[in-house]
């Protein structure tokens, strides 16, 4: 199986529709990509390439370059272009030689590189528009690594996340049903194309006959105005997103979006205020919360629209509360809460989250799978599920704070934070200290011209939390630093706190 047969399948269904872009004829249909990926395959054969990367915002190239990629049989690797220029000629050094797609502003940073061929979108697009496609010739074979996605690297150099053909086929054909899609359903995606999501956003799209709009630059009125002009039906964001889009159409009560049918959102914690304040301003919207990570091609749990709306409207705290969880997990996969020793854990615990099931890669360039021996993959993610069969992620296991021989889940304190009125935003930081070995500061972010008394919320926190796990200071900051994809960067924030100590 191979990501060409889901862009055959949908040329050969309902190619007349439009694919990607606008449908007042600036877009291109099934048909046209599909052909355009049959003679960038033809390209990419010439240049004698290895890899196909990307370098660009999101436009017309990006699938193209995809489905080239996967018809050539050649690695796709999008490549993320808000890093420093030494950091992209790093990460292009492990892939050569590459056929590197990229914009004008970015292409000196690959041109003169030994083993890259840099090919403006521009010419690239113009190149893929005509001539011979030939016959299709791409390999079937499941095993094929259809993707290259790098990690972050935040503690180390970053990892390039190996996703199959097998993979995200098996993810695609699992959460999405086939033509599935009304032809005026429209999909506005606005993360990055070297986010996992972005790339299950375009090829769940693809198989389901979904229009998509792109948005290369996040901004909340852009977001809301493309929304309303190409009535969008289909949006995918994140947590950061939602809270400026909030935040705007709090400040503009004229505008209504009436088109929208499905919003999902995930990449990060969703604070419980922020969704109950999307709720009410779109309250004919249904709300999914994905959660999932590159290893395990996107998705591998899901709050559904169902479950958002009896949470929100439930008097009972333990139901309303799973408007901060991540849903239930794919029928397709198997989810479990593991110790340190990887035991399995009591319901209502917490541990680490393992996953198993076939869109499960595990897997890193250079070093292997990452699963044990009966297929399960520790994601290095904290969590635990309720009675419910709701999983709740509380984040990166590196992140959690030990403060007197007693793990603590920032998230736990960051959920208890965000209740408080005042506060917009927070972060709970592990801080070393020579008596407890951590001390836990709340770093906090107020609503405007909201007065601040550290003491008030520390009393606050009392009374939710046990005493070991309330904030030992409180820091107040302007803003949280986030990456574009919506991740909290508490790297940034401890190193600032201990500089400051």
């Amino acid at each position: 199986m191979n990501l060409m047969m889901l862009l055959e399948m949908a040329s050969s269904a309902f190619g007349d529709r439009v694919a990607f872009g606008s449908k007042d004829g600036s877009g291109i249909s099934y048909q046209d990509l599909y052909e355009r990926a049959g003679r960038a395959s033809k390209y990419f054969e010439e240049t004698k390439a290895q890899h196909v990367s990307f370098l660009a915002e999101s436009n017309f190239a990006l699938p193209i370059s995809l489905f080239g990629s996967s018809w050539a049989g050649l690695p796709f690797v999008p490549l993320n272009y808000r890093l420093a220029s030494d950091e992209v000629q790093a990460l292009a050094d492990r892939i050569t030689p590459t056929l590197t797609v990229t914009n004008n502003d970015l292409s000196e940073i690959l041109e003169d590189k030994e083993g890259v061929t840099v090919i403006s979108e521009e010419q690239f697009i113009e190149l893929s528009a005509s001539g011979d496609i030939g016959e299709p010739s791409w390999d079937m074979n499941p095993e094929e690594i259809a993707i290259l996605l790098f990690t972050s690297g935040t503690t180390g150099a970053p990892k390039a996340a190996v996703l199959r053909q097998s993979h995200l086929v098996s993810y695609i054909l699992g959460s999405v049903e086939f033509m599935g899609a009304g032809e005026d359903e429209a999909s506005l995606v606005s993360v990055p194309p070297y986010h996992v999501a972005g790339i299950a956003a375009m090829c769940s799209s693809v198989y389901s006959g979904r229009r998509i709009v792109q948005l290369p630059t996040f901004d909340p009125q852009d977001w809301v105005q493309l929304v309303v002009k190409e009535k969008i039906t289909h949006a995918m964001v994140v947590p950061t997103m939602l809270a400026r889009i909030v935040e705007f159409l709090d400040s503009n009560e004229s505008i209504e979006i009436t088109s929208l049918r499905a919003l999902s959102y995930g990449g990060g914690k969703m604070p419980r205020p922020v969704i109950e304040r999307a709720l009410s301003l779109l309250p004919n919207t249904n709300f999914v919360n994905a959660y999932g990570l590159t290893e395990t091609s996107s998705t591998i749990s899901v709050l559904g629209p169902e479950d958002h709306r009896a949470a929100f409207e439930s008097s009972d705290e333990d139901i309303r509360k799973r408007l901060s969880s991540a849903g239930k997990p794919l029928p397709t996969l198997e989810v479990s809460i593991r110790d340190d020793n990887g035991v399995e854990v009591a319901e209502g615990q917490s541990g680490e989250i393992w996953v198993r099931g076939e869109q499960v890669s595990g897997e890193y360039l250079g070093q292997g799978k990452k699963l044990t021996d009966d297929g399960w993959f520790p994601t290095n993610d904290g969590g635990s599920i309720d009675q419910g069969g709701y999983l709740f992620v509380e984040g990166r296991m590196d992140d959690i704070i030990i403060r007197g021989g007693e793990n603590i889940s920032p998230g736990e304190i960051e959920e208890v934070l965000l209740e408080h009125r005042n506060i917009q935003d927070a972060a709970a930081i592990g801080i070393p200290d020579e008596e407890w070995g951590e001390v836990i500061v709340a770093v906090v972010v107020l609503h405007d011209s909201e007065s601040f008394s550290e003491s008030e919320i520390k009393d606050f926190t009392k009374q939710h939390l046990r005493s070991s796990r309330t904030p030992d200071e409180i820091v107040v900051l302007d803003e949280l630093p986030y990456n574009e994809t919506g991740k909290l960067l508490r790297r940034v924030i401890k190193a600032d706190l201990i500089e400051r100590n």
